[in-house]
């Protein structure tokens, strides 16, 4: 059988990959430590289930507007307003399933074949089989681990050719835990005007930032609306991710154009997970700071651990949940690559990580403490042994 030429631009995602590795190994009764999942370990609150079961019991189980029905946006919208002084209309803001879904519906209607899309180093896996997919060419920027992975303009300046169209903005960043500075941010922006290039602001994590930082938007600045396009998910902040409800804000053009897409392909979100949704964004928003809490102990706790770990550093992650450590002092001691270093850590320690290749670093894995304090010290403890055996 022949497939598509363009299924063979993109690969099977390494975090699934992990997941599905370990889940073999557990089923055989093993005792796995598993770091690949990027998800809260929080159940999705009270308040929010029972407007997914109020849904059900009013029989609001059928097809709905293909871009979200109005109230659900209009709830977005004025959050974002109330949360980052944007000033975004209704006819701005389109309903996706996920945050991924979001952006691939980006991609697809603002980049043509040839065009290239600066993704900052490390990305989001998916970011660049998107642009692949697309017939877009990723243009791979590699930030400074000594700087946090953060990204800058002047970085992003060099990077810049006639052929750009796109550059993604990701911050807090997944895999690294990097944080955009917000003057930095703003000055990516105005170059992305001045240059006539589209910026992805990907918001995915945008509420888990430590150090009693405040959550940021690009979009809540008006004067760069014409080149911002925003994709948030409800997926993270309030532990919805089978829920499977994201969102775009965008120039009403970019709006349309992936409006005409979705129509065509997944046509609406699900109807109960939008009630659930809108309880989400107006109802009671503890659980958001609950969460926070809990991942501000477990981090500094995981980046202490990891760091007195012979041969292991790891920059501070400013957000999200995740850490990044540099392995590579392992290669010196008959380990090839990050992808080797995952797969005999599962072997000989039954820990899961996700190969730094995954996500264009070679020198790092990424672990993820979206999970319980005994499971995080269990697998440090367990990895500082495997360091230590080689």
């Amino acid at each position: 059988m022949k497939l598509a030429e363009r299924i063979s631009r993109i690969s099977v995602s390494q975090t699934m990959a992990v997941g599905e590795a370990a889940g073999k190994l557990r089923d055989q009764g093993v005792d796995v430590v598993d770091f690949g999942p990027g998800e809260p370990d929080f159940p999705t609150p009270e308040n929010i289930k029972n407007a997914g079961i109020e849904a059900i019991h009013s029989n609001f189980t059928k097809y709905t507007p293909v871009g979200g029905i109005r109230d659900l946006k209009k709830a977005i919208v004025e959050k974002h307003t109330r949360d980052f002084g944007s000033k975004y209309d209704v006819s701005e803001c389109l309903v996706n399933i996920g945050g991924k879904h979001a952006i691939f519906n980006i991609f697809a209607a603002a980049i043509d074949e040839g065009d290239d899309v600066i993704i900052p180093t490390p990305y989001w896996v998916s970011f660049a089989d998107i642009a692949r997919f697309v017939g877009a060419n990723p243009v791979f920027l590699h930030t400074s681990e000594a700087d946090g992975f953060r990204l800058t303009a002047a970085m992003l300046e060099k990077a810049i050719t006639p052929k750009t169209r796109l550059v993604v903005a990701n911050s807090p960043n997944n895999p690294s835990g990097a944080v955009i500075d917000d003057d930095e941010f703003i000055r990516i922006a105005k170059l992305c005007k001045q240059r006539d290039i589209y910026l992805l602001d990907d918001e995915c994590y945008a509420y888990f930032l430590y150090d009693n930082r405040k959550p940021f938007s690009i979009g809540g600045h008006p004067e760069f609306r014409s080149h911002v396009m925003v994709a948030g998910s409800l997926s993270k902040t309030y532990a919805m991710t089978g829920w499977r409800i994201g969102f775009m804000l965008a120039p009403q053009e970019i709006v349309q154009a992936c409006l005409k897409l979705q129509s065509h392909s997944t046509s609406n979100p699900n109807s109960i997970a939008q009630k659930a949704a809108i309880e989400a964004l107006t109802g009671p928003q503890d659980s958001v700071a609950e969460m926070l809490r809990e991942y501000a102990k477990r981090r500094q706790f995981i980046v202490e651990r990891l760091r007195a770990i012979p041969g292991v550093a790891c920059a501070e992650p400013g957000g999200a949940f995740y850490a990044y450590p540099n392995i590579s002092s392992a290669y010196r001691k008959g380990i090839k690559d990050s992808l080797d270093f995952s797969v005999k850590l599962l072997e000989r320690q039954h820990v899961a990580v996700v190969p730094g290749e995954a996500f264009g670093t070679n020198d790092h894995v990424r672990i993820s403490y979206a999970t319980s304090m005994e499971t995080i010290e269990k697998g440090v403890k367990r990895l500082h042994d495997f360091m230590t055996s080689l």
